[in-house]
């Protein structure tokens, strides 16, 4: 058996390959805590889900009008690779030249790969860049209501991912941790660009065995590993910013708070303090008030509140509360009250927000910025929030708003798609499902018969990062490694380099594309461009050749040991924020401006247009659909690992066992989870650890409806999530504001798939 290093999303394993077949996953020996996650590449990459060859949509090749309510439901024809380029890039130049560059969607997500060279999103960008350009996503599903309201708070969004306070400060200085939305280490299994080491759960225990307090606030109580000892709080979802107000209403009140900080370091709080005493509105935020909305009792406000001014208090939010109705709230609030209490930028002390979210955010590592593909400039120069595809889709020359500007959304006549599933990653997807039908071409780069695929018209098979090599390196891992190929391409695979490089031969630019270097040349190419990186940073990285040879080099050890904003705290002139005032705008003049009554200038409670205390008697449970601890989003699905997780097929569904009783329901059985916008099937598991009000179902099932009755199969809760943005400043996805019913699944007459690769298909 040979052995090669390779990376992931979720970490770096050795892949033990006998006879080109992988047998054997198993993390390097630098990383303490690897995943398991791993296991999915044991059968996944080889499976008989891989798309041989490239393949056309009939209704797409054999009708003028392209058959596109076929989409989703129509068979394949094999073509030849030369064939299908043609195809694909006549298209291509058909669209740009009849209805201009805006009408190519350049869709993608980062995540399809660890590597810097053969990253989906910069290829397929690079490709259509050099075509003339096309209309393109920003922002993030995990963070884009953090990505928009921040820097008109605090600071620009990178600077908050990687520069938050170290655990390490907290293991020495914090006493009390309050976690809203908890902290889950399933999460902290990944990291955009690969983690090599996985540190956070392991540097949280030991900050418990130190003498840390931890708080968790969560309708869940396994948001939170049993091992912090945490004190368990159960808000009803969604109401996190009623209950940091009561907070804030006793600080206030009780003459807890910071007055020097606050005058010294933040504007408008004079604003946030009569909007606390009901000046503003007539109504006073007292923990009584709070506690009618979020449920938790008044006395508990109250007893944390004076608990926290009493002690050096870290507070920390999810990425899941901004992924909410008016997700930008509960961050700004946050912010707010960690300044009322005056500890921002103290050792152990202040605010931060996704620890846990991801592998890296608090490590205390180097932060080096690695060279990277180069993509070049988007002529068009146009992009749309990231949620927002659907309705962009459907609405061509609507204006919208976002962050203080108007939005046309163009007419979109192609798609074209590498890294990524939006079957996975939006919300409602039924609605998706009709504006999917509305491009004239859909094309797709694709390993598997995944939802993306099955929902194209031309799809190209791609290879994975076994099958190619590749360099791993990002700003938030202290480690370079050299991606080696395991396997042959399967089938007739081609990276999505290769694919793009072909695409750009058929349209005369293929030397502009490659620059005449091959994949190794391109690797090199990053390496020595980042080696004059690191001489202008002080230090010197190895040369390619023994970088190659070894398979891996790690950084110089350079620990971030100052806690976030400390500069701040001790010079706001001489240190000021990158924001209009320099200081925490706990009210800001320019989000007031934009005139947003879903988004005003300081953080409020606004009652969501979907929860409990509306529709608790049609759908009396609040969906959440957080991230899976056996996958990486919907990647690798197919695989034993993540089917072994499963009930009966379908995904886990969470519940209290008295909400299970009431429904006459128990463990294992298949249940239908429904609401207005759609339904699917779940298998269900009891836990009474959580609201007996709350579900849980997490994302990443293959989207799958059955043909004949449109229930989806395999378990997705984004076919019952609200496609609305979070308000019209950030306009991010809002799925965490769902209500839904459930009920026993009977399975008479259930047809098993709606497939269009039945043979390859993940699940029955």
């Amino acid at each position: 058996m040979k052995r090669y290093r390779n990376a992931t999303q979720w970490g770096v394993y050795n892949i033990g390959v006998e006879e080109g077949r992988i047998v054997d996953v198993r993390g390097v020996e630098e990383d303490p805590e690897p995943s398991d996650i791993g296991n999915v590449l044991l059968d996944g990459i080889q499976h008989g889900a891989r798309i041989k060859r490239p393949a056309i949509r009939k209704g797409w090749l054999e009708s003028s009008d392209r058959q596109r309510h076929r989409r989703g439901s129509d068979e394949f024809c094999d073509v030849p690779w030369d064939e299908a380029l043609e195809m694909a890039a006549n298209e291509l130049r058909r669209v740009a030249d009849e209805h201009g560059n805006t009408s190519i969607f350049g869709g993608s997500y980062g995540w399809a790969s660890a590597g810097r060279f053969h990253h989906a999103q910069s290829q397929l960008h690079r490709f259509l860049n050099l075509m003339g350009g096309c209309t393109r996503a920003m922002n993030s599903y995990s963070t884009a209501a953090a990505q928009v309201i921040l820097p008109h708070v605090i600071a620009p969004w990178p600077q908050m991912e990687l520069q938050q306070t170290t655990l390490q400060n907290m293991i020495d200085h914090t006493q009390l941790f309050v976690a809203f939305g908890g902290l889950p280490k399933r999460n902290a299994q990944v990291a955009y660009g690969g983690v090599t080491e996985h540190r956070t759960a392991l540097d949280f225990d030991r900050a418990h065995k130190a003498g840390t307090e931890f708080v968790s606030i969560s309708p869940m109580a396994n948001d939170t590993e049993s091992s912090l000892g945490a004190s368990w709080l159960a808000p009803v979802p969604g109401t996190d910013v009623a209950l940091m107000l009561g907070l804030a209403y006793v600080l206030e009140t009780q003459n807890l708070s910071d007055a020097s900080f606050l005058d010294s370091h933040c504007v408008g709080y004079s604003k946030v303090k009569d909007y606390l005493l009901g000046r503003a509105d007539g109504i006073a935020k007292t923990p009584q008030w709070a506690s009618s909305i979020c449920g938790v009792a008044a006395e508990g406000i109250e007893a944390l509140a004076r608990k926290m001014a009493g002690r050096r208090t870290f507070f920390a939010a999810a990425w899941s509360l901004q992924r909410g109705d008016h997700g930008e709230q509960p961050y700004w609030m946050l912010a707010t009250l960690a300044a009322m209490l005056g500890q921002v930028g103290l050792p152990g002390g202040g605010f931060g927000f996704g620890y846990s979210a991801e592998a890296f955010v608090g490590t205390d590592y180097k932060r080096f910025n690695w060279a990277t593909f180069p993509k070049g400039r988007n002529p068009t120069g146009f992009a749309i929030p990231v949620a927002r595809i659907t309705d962009m889709l459907l609405n061509p020359g609507q204006d919208v708003q976002y962050d203080g500007r108007g939005i046309t959304y163009p007419t979109i006549k192609a798609i074209y798609w590498a890294g990524g599933n939006p079957f996975h990653h939006h919300q409602d997807l039924n609605r998706l499902v009709t504006a999917w039908r509305k491009p004239d071409t859909v094309i797709v780069n694709e390993p598997w018969w995944t939802p993306i695929a099955q929902w194209a018209d031309i799809v190209f098979p791609a290879t994975t990062s076994l099958e190619r090599n590749d360099i791993c390196a990002s700003s938030h891992d202290p480690y370079a490694h050299f991606m080696q190929q395991a396997i042959e391409p399967q089938h007739e695979a081609r990276s999505d380099h290769e694919i793009f490089a072909g695409l750009a031969a058929v349209l005369g630019f293929e030397d502009a594309f490659t620059e005449s270097k091959n994949e190794r040349e391109w690797i090199q190419d990053i390496w020595q461009r980042s080696q004059v990186i690191a001489q202008k940073q002080g230090f010197e990285l190895p040369s390619f050749e023994r970088w190659e040879s070894e398979g891996v080099y790690r950084l110089p050890d350079e620990p971030r040991v100052r806690d976030w904003l400390a500069d701040f705290r001790e010079d706001p002139v001489r240190f000021p924020l990158a924001t209009p005032s320099g200081k925490l705008e706990l009210y800001s003049q320019t989000v007031a401006s934009f005139g947003y009554t879903d988004c005003p200038g300081q953080a409020v409670w606004i009652t969501p247009l979907e929860w409990l205390e509306l529709d608790r008697d049609v759908f009396p449970l609040h969906l959440l659909s957080p991230q899976p601890k056996h996958r990486l989003h919907s990647q690798f699905d197919h695989s034993a690992h993540s089917q072994a997780s499963k009930i009966q097929g379908h995904e886990v569904i969470t519940m209290h066992p008295n909400a299970a009783a009431e429904r006459g329901l128990k463990a294992g059985d298949v249940v239908r989870v429904f609401n207005t916008r759609g339904e699917c099937l779940a298998g269900l598991a009891l836990d009474a650890r959580m609201r007996r009000d709350t579900v849980s179902l997490p994302t990443g099932a293959w989207f799958k409806p059955c043909p004949l009755t449109g229930i989806e199969l395999n378990g997705n809760p984004n076919v019952l999530t609200r496609d609305k943005g979070t308000s019209q400043l950030a306009q991010g996805p809002s799925a965490q504001t769902c209500l839904v019913q459930v009920e026993k699944y009977h399975a008479e007459g259930l047809e098993a798939s709606g497939s269009t690769v039945k043979e390859t298909s993940p699940t029955p």
